[in-house]
């Protein structure tokens, strides 16, 4: 998929003289990708405008998965030389396995080469890691993250799975006994909550730092907020 609109050059003369910034916008600022989840995979788009063009880019396919649980992308990487933004994207299976009952985590490295007309958009996957959760059709993922890690768990899970994106190193964190995860929520600057039971029965909660190391805890089913997506709280 590729619909792209030259625009009008004077448009572009103008910008050869219009001094550039201080601090300059990421390259892919002006591009956004949307994403549409099937049975089994997962499409996504490049749209938005570039400094010549407008209009969408460049598509791609992730899966084929069991079940998608959770997704999330990670913090881009700018290459200003090279032209290129690199991010990751994970993907929560809870029905990975033969038998639809693991949980894996997928990766998948996506690179926009950008160039003032046009973005090449390059998706791979990059690894695959098998979770120490349990998968299948009753499990519900919960997913966030800080820039350092993954903190990933599940509905039928006493322990949350902390994964180090560096090095995909896992560390599982188990707060409360007889009762599961319930909702794992972040704040804008790399603080985690992890939250286990429902306001209606026996709950708790662990604060992580941003370095991973725990902050708080308690009992009662506290979250955290941030300012870009919505957190929907447990109810009685």
């Amino acid at each position: 998929m590729c619909i792209r609109r030259i625009l009008a050059t004077w448009g572009t003369l103008l910008l050869l003289v219009v001094a550039v910034p201080l601090y300059a916008k990421p390259i892919d600022s002006t591009l956004f990708t949307t994403y549409t989840a099937g049975p089994t995979q997962v499409s996504l788009v490049v749209c938005g405008s570039l400094p010549q063009t407008e209009g969408c880019y460049g598509s791609a396919s992730l899966g084929p998965f069991g079940r998608i649980g959770a997704m999330i992308e990670g913090n881009p990487t700018q290459s200003a030389k090279k032209g290129t933004v690199t991010r990751y994207i994970y993907v929560v299976d809870v029905a990975a396995g033969s038998g639809a009952n693991e949980v894996a985590l997928y990766i998948y490295k996506k690179v926009d080469t950008i160039t003032q007309s046009d973005d090449t958009v390059s998706v791979t996957l990059f690894k695959t890691v098998t979770l120490p959760l349990t998968g299948g059709a009753a499990t519900v993922a919960y997913m966030a993250a800080n820039p350092t890690f993954l903190f990933i768990g599940t509905n039928q899970d006493e322990s949350a799975v902390e994964v180090t994106k560096k090095t995909l190193a896992l560390t599982q964190i188990g707060e409360f006994s007889g009762i599961n995860i319930s909702a794992i929520t972040a704040d804008a600057f790399g603080y985690v909550t992890l939250t286990w039971g429902s306001p209606s029965g026996p709950s708790g909660f662990l604060v992580l730092a941003p370095n991973g190391g725990g902050q708080e805890d308690g009992g009662g089913s506290s979250f955290m907020l941030n300012t870009v997506h919505a957190t929907v709280p447990s109810t009685p």
